[in-house]
């Protein structure tokens, strides 16, 4: 394989125009989007329903999943065997702009995704980006819930008695495991790290004419994840400036960064993991072998597993996100 196609990649979003979405992503994120509601934007992805294509150098044009068939384990590291194996890229990432509620939701984990929707499991984590006063989401149910007093909710139409609404502001982070219900609440922009999947059972969509999925949410709802918080983030060592763990489960570790003007973070991709860098505010250049890449606020890139060195710059104070494999 030559050299030339390990390089950090970018590509073109994929557009979802989901009923609950807005025109935030342009209005308060500054991204180009199309006309009419855009709910999401696909930033890495390689899905059936959705998989991006690579924007410049070598590979421009080819989908991740033809980049992943073309490169192997020299794209997705060693630890990714699953994703060797099948074919399938391990993670996707999203922007979200909750303009109107989401459906109350869970995600199944992988054994029942498999089984019943020949697709993955989700477990996923949320980092806020925006959030108007008095935003809130919905994240596990109040103290006293049960199987059977849910399912009566549900039965007859009162479920938000028993669901745990949760306020957020622009920096929290919220870890979704697969079998919590959630809801993203109006007024919410958040980058969304998650596993290469789509299944989602709804419970309630406010009484939006779209199918629920009863008695599958029932079977996978996790009714020990009782009013959690968002979480605390873990603190890492850093190389003179503010590092740390904010997500950490089977399928992804994220840490973000806090990196003044003018700060480096200096990393290596040794074959074992790719890395998916984004810059949440301010702007950074990723420097390898070859030519400097320069990311904007919300901008992402996927390196290759068999990268090598590379470093981070901050052209200007800046906050970054860090996705690795475990």
């Amino acid at each position: 394989m030559t050299d030339s196609l390990f390089y950090p990649l970018t590509f073109a979003p994929i557009f979802q125009d989901y009923v609950w979405g807005g025109r935030n992503l342009a209005d308060k994120l500054g991204r180009t989007i199309p006309d009419g509601i855009i709910a999401e934007s696909w930033e890495i992805a390689a899905h059936p329903d959705g998989s991006s294509t690579v924007a410049d150098g070598p590979l421009a044009g080819k989908t991740l999943p033809e980049v992943q068939a073309l490169l192997g384990a020299d794209l997705t590291g060693t630890r990714n065997q699953a994703a060797l194996k099948t074919g399938r890229f391990p993670l996707l990432i999203k922007l979200l702009d909750a303009n109107r509620w989401l459906s109350v939701q869970v995600h199944p984990d992988d054994e029942y995704g498999l089984a019943h929707e020949d697709d993955l499991g989700k477990t996923e984590m949320w980092i806020v980006l925006h959030a108007e006063p008095g935003a809130e989401l919905i994240y596990g149910f109040k103290a006293g819930v049960s199987k059977a007093a849910f399912a009566e909710a549900i039965a007859n139409g009162t479920v938000d008695a028993w669901l745990h609404h949760l306020p957020v502001q622009a920096g929290d982070v919220v870890f979704v495991p697969a079998g919590s219900i959630h809801a993203l609440g109006p007024g919410t922009i958040v980058a969304e790290i998650q596993q290469n999947s789509n299944t989602t059972y709804r419970i309630d969509d406010w009484g939006r004419p779209r199918p629920i999925h009863v008695q599958q949410a029932l079977d996978v709802l996790n009714f020990d994840l009782v009013e959690p918080e968002a979480l605390t983030p873990t603190p890492l060592p850093a190389q003179g400036l503010r590092r740390e763990e904010i997500g950490r489960c089977a399928y992804f570790q994220t840490e973000r960064l806090f990196m003044p003007a003018g700060s480096t973070f200096g990393g290596r991709c040794d074959g074992s993991t790719f890395e998916i860098w984004g810059v949440l505010a301010g702007s950074a250049t990723l420097s390898w072998a070859g030519k400097p890449l320069q990311l904007n606020a919300i901008e992402w890139t996927l390196l290759p597993a068999a990268l090598g060195k590379y470093a981070v710059t901050a052209n200007q104070d800046a906050t970054l996100v860090r996705v690795l494999t475990p």
